[in-house]
């Protein structure tokens, strides 16, 4: 357990089933039996921190403390957020987005703002790189584009809008690409000012949340990449049923590689466009 246990914690894992199933039932995350031990791991801080005994009583605290509780439920998004990523991931699906995708939204918007999402945006590489991509390929100039990022951790966006950056973060960015769009901070690197500009908005917006996701599922381009493979079937059914009533006609929903959308919904179909797996908003009327 990573150094932890609860015989060096004065610590009893009673409750931690409890806890993992109001975890599961309002963020999405799901911890199976294997994954107790991160699960653990994870929340023993927040539990020790508040001089409580054990998990049944952090998840009383969660569970039916109003005053305290919305302030500790994103500790634990912080405490449970993986935030590995990096600049140009999955890059075959950004240059989808640019070359075939764009052209039929763009149409479709009508001269109205085009709207695209990027949740969970984790440190912002990711709709930075949206940026880069969507204005190497001239997008800016033809249409007018909005880009919102969004994570259900406040430490994630709160770094995203600082926007300092490590070598690890640029290992599949060519190097040309981030003398041009960043600039040296030290020893790490900050967006300039005209790409940091390309992000219309930063927010903290948990996926299970309908009231939290309405104003941001109604993007014609939603990017949720790698944030379903940490979740149950039924919360991902969830999150993709609430992105498919709200997204305009033919809307577009890029998953990571690993993750499949066919066997939890009906309401988009998996389309191969330019070389990259897309799903799309199915028609119902045809």
């Amino acid at each position: 357990m990573n150094g932890f246990a609860p015989e060096n914690l004065g610590l009893t894992t009673a409750g931690l089933p409890l806890l993992r199933d109001l975890i599961h039932e309002r963020t999405g995350l799901f911890f199976d039996n294997g994954r107790y031990d991160t699960l653990f791991d994870r929340l023993a801080p927040l539990v020790i921190e508040r001089g409580l005994r054990s998990f049944l009583d952090f998840y009383y605290l969660l569970k039916y403390d109003d005053g305290s509780a919305a302030d500790e439920w994103l500790n634990v998004m912080n405490a449970l957020a993986v935030q590995e990523t990096y600049f140009w991931r999955e890059i075959d699906q950004l240059r989808a987005l640019a070359s075939q995708v764009m052209p039929e939204l763009v149409r479709a918007s009508d001269g109205r703002p085009l709207r695209i999402w990027s949740a969970p945006c984790a440190t912002g590489e990711e709709p930075l790189s949206i940026a880069m991509m969507l204005n190497e390929t001239g997008w800016f100039d033809r249409a007018p584009i909005e880009i919102h990022a969004s994570d259900g951790s406040t430490a994630a966006i709160e770094r995203a809008r600082v926007g300092l950056y490590r070598e690890r973060a640029f290992r599949s960015l060519p190097r040309a690409m981030r003398e041009k769009y960043f600039t040296p901070a030290g020893e790490q690197w900050k967006p300039c000012s005209e790409l940091a500009a390309r992000i219309t908005s930063w927010s903290v917006v948990n996926l299970m949340r309908d009231q939290e996701t309405a104003l941001y599922a109604s993007s014609a381009a939603i990017f949720c990449r790698n944030a379903f493979i940490y979740f149950s079937p039924e919360s991902v059914k969830h999150v993709v049923e609430h992105f498919a009533d709200r997204m305009p006609a033919h809307g577009h929903l890029f998953v990571g590689a690993s993750e499949s959308l066919m066997r939890v919904t009906d309401r988009f179909v998996l389309q191969e466009i330019d070389g990259a797996f897309v799903y799309v908003k199915r028609d119902r009327s045809a």
